[in-house]
């Protein structure tokens, strides 16, 4: 790679890192072309970018960046998952996938937020379900309360209703 190659690759790589809050590192040893190929469309799928980096020029555009030092990491075969649409559907990816094809790529480690992530919160975040599940959950509970005040106030009005019913006959009876 050519210097002016170099130089582009960190510009580039800086520009993915600062649009997205949520990186993996990952180790793709004994994955062969054709399986990261394939995990590279599951990924995208998923709203990530699966980036193969040269650990020399990750550690030169990681230091002028606001995140964790994550030089110890960067060692052997380096795949680097850039999450552009939150933390969770990628990490599910990666779990699936790694399923699949004898625990690869292995996750290293992960930022969150400007925080590291370990494997066991890694694999927490795997486990979360996705944005629309919860938002369906949060409908579902807010939907709950609501219907059930509905319910009370239609029951009121109806004993409201027949009392006055009530009322409209024994006046008639009266008169």
């Amino acid at each position: 790679m050519k210097r002016v190659e170099k130089e582009a690759f960190v510009t580039e790589f800086q520009e993915k890192v600062r649009e997205t809050p949520t990186l993996y590192l990952t180790d793709f040893t004994g994955l062969d072309v054709q399986s990261i190929t394939e995990l590279r469309r599951q990924l995208r799928e998923s709203g990530a970018e699966y980036v193969v980096v040269k650990n020399r020029l990750a550690k030169r555009a990681l230091t002028d960046l606001e995140v964790p030092d994550l030089s110890e990491f960067l060692t052997g075969p380096t795949g680097v998952i850039v999450a552009k649409d939150g933390p969770v559907p990628p990490a599910k990816t990666l779990v699936e996938f790694a399923k699949k094809h004898e625990d690869r790529p292995a996750f290293k480690v992960g930022v969150l937020e400007n925080a590291i992530v370990d494997v066991s919160q890694f694999e927490r975040i795997a486990k979360l379900p996705s944005r629309e599940e919860l938002l369906a959950q949060l409908a579902g509970a807010l939907e709950a309360p609501m219907a059930a005040l509905a319910g009370a106030l239609e029951g009121k009005l109806q004993e409201a209703a027949g009392l006055l019913e009530a009322l409209r006959q024994e006046k008639e009876q009266e008169g």
